[in-house]
């Protein structure tokens, strides 16, 4: 039985991570051969690993062009081709209001900046394989004000739009581009901010989640490995909410308001 991204090789950005790592699985498993991009090298060769020999890792710094200039070019020789490329490499670190002009930099360099640029050297590569498919993970933190978060949703809310531009220009050579913007996903940011409590990290995500929990890294992956695959042929420049309902919920939450009205 043939799966969904059979013959196909895909590089994924970040892929060293709790959701990274998820994310991974998901596409080995789809039958593709994956090239793990992460800047940690320990956990890099280690996922790589644990999925197989169809798997590589490249402990690179995504910041340094010369590096992605490189990676693209080893991942064709040792793949035979690109099919996809997915963004998921992010940086986390926000300081609200007190951001200094370095981190807001950082920040857009590692989380947007490095997007477009691995865009530009995958291109050719994705272009020769006549279905090519970008896909950057971006966030309900793009369309909502975080108290105390400036750059991570500014970042997020770039990549939004940066998805737009480069699915227009890249149509053009038969590329399809598109972000998924999950709600809470547990993640080692999560992991860590409960010490590893996914029961009470599902009950504070309860009042702004339809499902009434915090989503699976697998879940989210399901929505990245179809937009990879051919199945997806018709879908391009969009932005895909796998957040357990948080962007349909709006203000009132689940609680109904109206009778608070009556009492």
């Amino acid at each position: 039985m043939s799966k969904e991204l059979d013959d196909k090789s895909v590089i994924l950005t970040g892929g060293a991570t709790l959701f990274g790592a998820a994310v991974a699985r998901k596409i080995v498993d789809a039958g593709a051969k994956l090239a793990i991009v992460d800047i940690n090298e320990e956990a890099c060769n280690r996922v790589a690993q644990d999925l197989g020999e169809s798997t590589l890792c490249y402990p690179i710094d995504i910041t340094d062009d010369l590096a992605l200039e490189k990676l693209v070019g080893d991942v064709n020789d040792s793949f035979g081709g690109i099919h996809a490329v997915v963004n998921l490499a992010c940086s986390y670190a926000d300081s609200g209001a007190e951001s200094t002009r370095d981190e807001w930099l950082s920040t857009l360099n590692v989380n947007v900046v490095s997007m477009a640029r691995l865009g530009f050297y995958a291109r050719p590569y994705l272009a020769a394989s006549g279905r090519g498919a970008m896909v950057n993970l971006t966030s309900i933190s793009a369309n909502v004000a975080q108290t105390g978060r400036w750059t991570y949703p500014v970042s997020k809310a770039a990549i939004v739009q940066l998805t737009r531009n480069m699915a227009m220009d890249y149509a053009a050579d038969s590329i399809r581009v598109n972000s998924v913007s999950p709600g809470w996903t547990w993640s080692a940011i999560m992991d860590s901010l409960s010490n590893g409590n996914r029961a009470k990290t599902d009950a504070v995500a309860a009042a702004f989640h339809l499902t009434k929990r915090v989503a699976d890294p697998q879940e989210v992956a399901e929505v990245i490995v179809f937009l990879c695959s051919d199945r997806a042929s018709i879908v391009t420049g969009a932005d895909w909410a796998a957040d357990g309902g948080y962007s349909a919920m709006g203000p009132e939450q689940a609680t109904p308001a109206i009778p608070l009205l009556m009492e």
